[in-house]
């Protein structure tokens, strides 16, 4: 049955980018919004109600989860951050259509890792070790 023009994309088929690059897979990507800080103001003149005024822009944190596997690229970037020489870098995290062409896209500004999860590692389990990465970002524009 074919796409109907309306129809919300699905939240399984998505990528991420970085500096004009592909990176590794992601099973999971959460965290993606911005909010303006609502500053509540009154003059002694007014009427009794307060008004609200735009302040200051804030976005969330976006983590990214996936696989481990050979490569430590998440803890080397993690690395710089306890060095104090922050690697900030452009990210895009881009939502595809069923035949895998871009149709939406996220830009994440100034990202760099303000916190990296290993994996849960338990003897019993019949898990995929999964590891995350945490990411600081200063904007989140749709482009």
């Amino acid at each position: 049955m074919p796409r109907r023009e309306n129809d919300p994309f699905a939240s399984f088929n998505f990528l991420v980018e970085s500096g004009g690059l592909l990176r590794a897979g992601f099973n999971e990507c959460t965290g993606i919004n911005q909010e303006t800080d609502a500053i509540e103001y009154r003059e002694g003149n007014e009427d009794i109600t307060m008004r609200k005024v735009a302040g200051l822009k804030k976005y969330g944190n976006i983590t990214l989860k996936r696989g481990v596997a050979v490569g430590q690229d998440f803890l080397d970037w993690r690395r710089t951050v306890e060095s104090g020489d922050i690697e900030r870098r452009e990210i895009s995290i881009i939502l595809l259509d069923e035949q895998r062409n871009e149709q939406v896209r996220y830009n994440l500004s100034n990202a760099w890792p303000c916190k990296w999860t290993g994996p849960e590692l338990k003897a019993g389990a019949n898990e995929i070790a999964v590891e995350s990465i945490e990411l600081c970002v200063e904007s989140v524009v749709l482009g």
